[in-house]
Formats: C-alpha cells, structure tokens, sequence
C-alpha cells in the first residue's frame, strides 16, 4: 500500500486536472456534455486510478490501475488533438497541454514497470 498523495505523478495529475478544467471551461456550451465532460472524466480518471491502485493489495491490480491512468493519459491526448482540430484550444495551448500529459504517462509507466520488478 503506497501513500498516493506522497507520489509526484499524483500531485503532477492534480495540477493537470486543473488546467484542464480552466481550459475546456472555454469550450462551446454546446461541448458540455460531449468533449468537456469526456476530456474532464479521462483527466480525473489519471488521478483516481493511481489513488485507487494505491490501495491494491496486490502488485497486480495496483499495476493494472496504473494501467488505466495511462490509457486515460492517452484518451486525453487525443481529446486535445480533437480540441485543436475544432479550433477550441490554439497551437501554443495543445503543446502546453501535450507536454504535460506526456510527462505524466512517462511517470506512470515508470511507477508501472517500478511495480512490476
């Protein structure tokens, strides 16, 4: 059992939550309950998997859980290539928003493959 809130992935995931909810809130109303409310699920869902498979009591389901944060990382990557395609969010904001989900799946696999040795 780790202490999620200890992890730097989590805390990274936290601020990233929040810049995307500043961000999508400039979505058109009408994307409230289309890519909004998907781009804010996929980004909580990074932050509640780790915080969930922190509770595993197995190496196997909290590897699983981290699993799922990065397939929600990803899921959030291609909502900001849907939002820049749509014009919602400009160049210089999706590589922003890139960077930062990048980092992110980077820490998770490393928090993965640390699990699994």
């Amino acid at each position: 059992m780790h202490n999620f809130r200890e992890l730097k992935v989590y805390q990274k995931s936290l601020d990233f939550i929040e810049n995307v909810y500043k961000i999508s809130k400039g979505f058109p109303k009408d994307e409230i309950f289309g890519l909004t409310s998907q781009l804010r699920r996929a980004a909580n869902s990074i932050a509640l998997n780790i915080a969930e498979g922190s509770g595993s009591k197995s190496k196997k389901e909290f590897s699983q859980l981290v699993s799922y944060a990065i397939r929600s990382g990803y899921e959030c990557s291609a909502c900001f290539d849907i939002s820049t395609r749509l014009l919602f969010i400009n160049k210089s904001t999706y590589d922003s928003l890139i960077k930062q989900i990048n980092e992110i799946i980077a820490m998770l696999i490393g928090l993965s493959n640390s699990i699994n040795t």
